[in-house]
């Protein structure tokens, strides 16, 4: 059974942390190996297997030292309300559907005490964008969108479809978007941020150029 992190406020949270969980914030992600990290053979067996992917079982031997925790935030992150004083989330976001997206920042508002910062860095699709523009390359703008997936082939194609899950982008944001968005979630001051700046008082050892040549970072307030 998956609990609540127990705190008083002030916790910080790194939501889909992925391999890059951060020292010193509570580190969430969805992964299917963070989920079934208590029983070891079964992670072992389906990366054998070939339906974990790439770096699944380091990821399961973070889960079972504690440093990265199961949650699925667009339905519920597993902290209390008002109990965080800043969320990060890296390259999660342009996985979920546009329900799932206002979902996941509902959670957000809720766990994030009123003046704590949420910081989203994801895909930037005005990159994306000005490289076509500037290569008439249609194929690799859409390889680097991650928006197209091929069907699964063979029963271990198959599996892993079954059992994880699509993994491509489900939605792409600019800047200009991804403020809105965070606008019309109730949050306030949503402003795109340069890499390397951050208006978090104390984010610590988190990595405020994570994936910077392709990211763009925007960060909001909990209105008061």
């Amino acid at each position: 059974m998956i609990t609540d992190v127990a705190t008083e406020p002030g916790i910080r949270l790194n939501i889909g942390c992925g391999l890059s969980g951060t020292p010193g914030w509570v580190n969430f992600d969805n992964s299917l190996s963070v989920r079934i990290a208590h029983w070891p053979v079964i992670p072992a067996a389906l990366a054998r297997f070939g339906v974990l992917g790439e770096g699944s079982a380091e990821l399961a031997a973070m889960a079972q030292r504690g440093t990265v925790r199961f949650a699925n935030a667009a339905t519920r992150i597993p902290c209390p309300s008002r109990s965080a004083a800043a969320v990060y989330s890296s390259h999660m976001i342009e996985h979920l559907d546009r329900a799932e997206a206002r979902s996941f920042l509902t959670e957000v508002r809720r766990v994030l005490r009123p003046g704590g910062v949420v910081r989203i860095a994801a895909p930037d699709l005005s990159r994306l964008v000005g490289d076509y523009l500037a290569s008439g390359d249609a194929d690799g703008f859409v390889v680097g969108s991650h928006m197209g997936l091929d069907r699964p082939s063979g029963l271990r194609g198959w599996a892993r479809w079954t059992m994880v899950g699509p993994r491509h982008h489900l939605w792409m944001y600019d800047g200009e978007s991804l403020t809105r968005l965070l606008r019309e979630a109730g949050f306030a001051d949503a402003s795109v941020q340069p890499a390397g700046t951050t208006t978090i008082t104390d984010p610590g050892q988190l990595d405020l150029r994570e994936r910077e040549a392709e990211s763009v970072y925007v960060e909001a307030v909990r209105p008061r």
